[in-house]
This record gives C-alpha cells, sequence and structure tokens, in this order.
C-alpha cells in the first residue's frame, strides 16, 4: 500500500493529553471514537444534556443550552483550561465543526483555522478553491431560484445533482433527469434545511453540477503540519435513487485503488487546494471514466462507522489519530498485527413511511457467522420512513461483516438483511 508508507510509528507509552470534544454524537455511531481516545487522553465533554453512556468514557463534562453560542463554548474552554490546562479540542459532528474551529482559536490551541473549515463545510467555497488549482472536479454552478436552475442544467446537460450549499450526510441531494424533475428537485433541495436548522443558511443556497458517472469512494486521511496520510479508503453503496442515500460501506485493506497514483495526487492536490494543513478529512470521490472527480471534502472523521470499519479490520485508529492531532502531536498510524480483513456494513430502513416503531431486532439463530456486529438504529415509539422522507435518519439497523473478500461480506449482509424483524406499531 504506498499510501501507508508515510504512516507514522509511535512511542509507547506517552503522557496522556486533556482533550476538549464538542459533543458526543449518536451513540451507535460515535461511541467507538470515545472509547479509542479515553485510553489516551483525559476528556471533558461538552453536551447539551445530561452524560448517560458517554461517563465510562470521560474525566469531566458541561451541560450548555446552545452548541452555536460559541462564546459559551469559549467560556467553557476556558474554565476547563484553568482547571487542566487543555491540549486540544475535537469534533466529528458535522453541525459544529466551525465552532470548535473558533474555541480552538480563541484558546490558541492547534488546528484552528476556521477559513479552512469554511471552506470544506461550504460546498460552494469548495468548489471555487479546488477550480482555482484545477483539481478535477464536476462542473458546478450557485444558483438562486427555478429559473436559474433550470437555465444552468440546459447548458451543463441532465442528468443533473442539485445539493443543498450547506447541509451533510447527503441530505437534500438528488439526481434530476429532466426539467420536471429539476424543479421538483430544486423544491425538495430548498425545504432539505428543515432537516439541520442549524447549519447555516444562505440567500443563494443550491448547487446545480454535472452528474458525475461511476463508483464512488471515500478516503479518511490524517493530515499533520501539511503531510496528508490517505489511511482509510471505503467504496460505498448509495441506493434509493434519484437520492444519493448511503446504504453501505467496504473497507478493503487490499484494494487496488491502493496502488492508484492519479488518485493519491487527486486527494494531496485537493489539500494543497483548500489549504488544509492539520486535522482529519473525508474526501468523497467519483471514480468517473475521465478519472477521479472530487465531490466534497469534510474537515472531521468520516461518518457511517467506516473508521470502525477500518479498525475492525485490523488497520489504524483514526480516532486516536485525529485526537493527537486536534494536540499537535505526531499521529499514531500503526496498522495491527495480523492479517488483515475486509469489513463492510450495511444500513437497513423501514418498509414504508411513517413506520411507528414496536421492535427491531436479528433473530440471531439465522445470522451468518460473518457477522459480527449488528443492533437497532431505532427505538420504540420513534417514526421511521425511508427515503425520501427519511434518509440517514430514517435507518432502523445495521450489520457488520469481516470476511477475506468483499463478496463474501455483501453476501453476509444480505442474509442479515433477511434476519431482521421490525416490529411496526
Amino acid at each position: 500500500m504506498p499510501w501507508m508508507a508515510a504512516a507514522y510509528g509511535y512511542p509507547v507509552p506517552m503522557t496522556m493529553g486533556h482533550l476538549l470534544v464538542i459533543t458526543p454524537g449518536i451513540r451507535a455511531y460515535r461511541e467507538y471514537l470515545l472509547r479509542s481516545i479515553s485510553r489516551d487522553f483525559r476528556v471533558h465533554l461538552v453536551l447539551t444534556g445530561p452524560p448517560t453512556w458517554e461517563l465510562a468514557y470521560t474525566a469531566g463534562h458541561t451541560v450548555v443550552a446552545d452548541l452555536a453560542d460559541v462564546d459559551g463554548l469559549v467560556r467553557v474552554a476556558r474554565a476547563v483550561d484553568a482547571e487542566r490546562a487543555l491540549d486540544g479540542v475535537i469534533c466529528w459532528d458535522e453541525t459544529w465543526i466551525e465552532q470548535t474551529a473558533q474555541v480552538a482559536v480563541a484558546l490558541g490551541l492547534p488546528g484552528g483555522d476556521p477559513r479552512c473549515v469554511e471552506r470544506c463545510r461550504d460546498k460552494h467555497l469548495t468548489r471555487a478553491a479546488l477550480a482555482a488549482a484545477r483539481v478535477p472536479q464536476p462542473r458546478s454552478v450557485l444558483v438562486g431560484g427555478r429559473a436559474e436552475a433550470l437555465a444552468v442544467a440546459e447548458d451543463i446537460g441532465y442528468p443533473v445533482v442539485v445539493k443543498p450549499r450547506a447541509l451533510a450526510g447527503s441530505f437534500g441531494v438528488v439526481r434530476a433527469d429532466s426539467p420536471t424533475a429539476l424543479v421538483a428537485a430544486v423544491e425538495f433541495t430548498d425545504a432539505s434545511g428543515a432537516w439541520a436548522p442549524d447549519l447555516p443558511t444562505h440567500e443563494r443556497n443550491i448547487l446545480v453540477e454535472e452528474f458525475a458517472r461511476g463508483p464512488e469512494i471515500s478516503v479518511d486521511s490524517v493530515v499533520h503540519r501539511g503531510t496528508v496520510t490517505p489511511v482509510c479508503l471505503a467504496r460505498k453503496e448509495v441506493g434509493f435513487a434519484p437520492y444519493f442515500e448511503e446504504t453501505g460501506h467496504v473497507v478493503d485493506p487490499d484494494d487496488p485503488l491502493w496502488s492508484d497514483t492519479t488518485l493519491t495526487d487527486v486527494v494531496v492536490r485537493t489539500h494543497a487546494a483548500l489549504d488544509f494543513t492539520d486535522g482529519v478529512t473525508h474526501t468523497e470521490i467519483r471514480l468517473t471514466p475521465a478519472g477521479p472527480k472530487v465531490i466534497e471534502v469534510n474537515a472531521r472523521i468520516g461518518g457511517g462507522m467506516i473508521p470502525l470499519l477500518n479498525l475492525m479490520g485490523g488497520g489504524p485508529d483514526l480516532a486516536s489519530a485525529a485526537a493527537d492531532v486536534a494536540c499537535g502531536r505526531t499521529p499514531r498510524l500503526r496498522a495491527a498485527t495480523g492479517d488483515r480483513r475486509v469489513a463492510a456494513i450495511r444500513f437497513y430502513y423501514p418498509p414504508e413511511d411513517d413506520c411507528v416503531i414496536a421492535d427491531v431486532r436479528f433473530e440471531e439463530s439465522v445470522l451468518p457467522e460473518r457477522v459480527v456486529r449488528c443492533g437497532p438504529l431505532a427505538a420504540a415509539g420513534e417514526v421511521k420512513s425511508p427515503p425520501p422522507r427519511g434518509l440517514m435518519d430514517g435507518r432502523v439497523a445495521y450489520a457488520i461483516a469481516l470476511a477475506d473478500d468483499a463478496a463474501a461480506c455483501r453476501a453476509a449482509l444480505d442474509e442479515a438483511g433477511r434476519a431482521l424483524r421490525v416490529d411496526v406499531a
């Protein structure tokens, strides 16, 4: 794996640092991150309600009323720092990464560059930075409404992709194959801000983009003092067209893409174009017939449990590396000893809109051995819908498989789907 040649070793033991974590995230998706960093860092957690499961991984916590209140977050950080000096601050929730960068700047902690984070958060600014550096990407035009969107789509040529400027998790992203579909897509995207009211809004809030044909991948990279080290490569499974819901991911340590120097070059040039020098990123790329094209860049560790797949398959711990970089330390990126394995995840959805969940469970007696972890993502009483009414927030369960190849993983996850029972009230 040429990309891993620059991976860093690390001394053991190392002095336990003091890390401020802005919001833990949903337990099923993010608990493994807290578990990892708590082994080497004293964690002080900032959250909006009393902690429960988080207490096992934290040395202290502060409850705040509003994570959007940067001045309030800075006051909390300074109070924690006065008691014991903070080494860094980190966040893996897309909604609050800009506020986290501002806290880092206020306290003079590593990784604080709000302008760089904004260039990643704002997809229009991302496109402008990549275009200036001639990084390959789909053609993209910012529009102000339906009429402008129709004109741009006609110029680009159908199909096109309509996406919100500042959302995340594929919310509001839809493919349009005709003018009629484009009008519906613009209305859908324009209304998608209701899913994430805390994220920024703009007067001109919609991008109309060239549809990049080909499979989609993601690359999680650790960046320290300008050195970009790709660590985890995942192949995405996308469903519910014309929407782009991520229904699963496959992480293969022997993926031939690790030897693709063109892809390596695109990833490195992307970070240079964004002036991203320190942190962990999640870059999404389409492998088109004309070569890799960058779809977007997130200034945080990847979601969808992708870093967990990398860890379970024997790869480096991205959580620990992210914490190291947040504290200005050389990141630890040593892979586990022994054979690496392919790891894959599949997400499952309710059968129809507005299902009132009574119970979600897997019949263990029929689960294949290759499924090493599975569980519910919905609780009794919650109302869940498949896309487009429900997107990532519509998932009801997940399963993770380990095997020697991707095909075996996918077959095991198909069986897990048949073992899933979703009772609707």
